[in-house]
């Protein structure tokens, strides 16, 4: 078995909240929970520009920003898939060789 080497210090700067000191200026550690999760600045960087840029309802409108809205989402749609080892579409996923 490989080990993976994790550098946590880069993880935890890309999540805002983490920069955070809390009681007694401890760095603030928060484990992920069913509730909630804290979010990457990538995630916060490309939900404000998606609200800022395109909001408007995918698969609803035939305006400039509904298409644009539409592309966004199917482009997601076919990121997680890959990701996943699935069809976009969603019909059938193949099993997942990761190696």
């Amino acid at each position: 078995m490989t080990s993976v080497h994790l550098d946590v210090e880069a993880i935890r700067a890309d999540f805002p909240a983490l920069a955070r000191a809390v009681r007694n200026d401890k760095p603030l550690i928060y484990l992920d929970s069913g509730a909630t999760s804290q979010k990457p600045v990538q995630v916060l960087d490309a939900v404000r520009s998606a609200y800022e840029q395109h909001n408007a309802a995918a698969h609803r409108g035939t305006h400039l920003l509904g298409e644009e809205a539409t592309d966004l989402y199917e482009g997601a749609r076919a990121t997680v898939a890959a990701f996943l080892a699935a069809r976009p579409d969603g019909s059938r996923c193949r099993p997942a060789t990761r190696s």
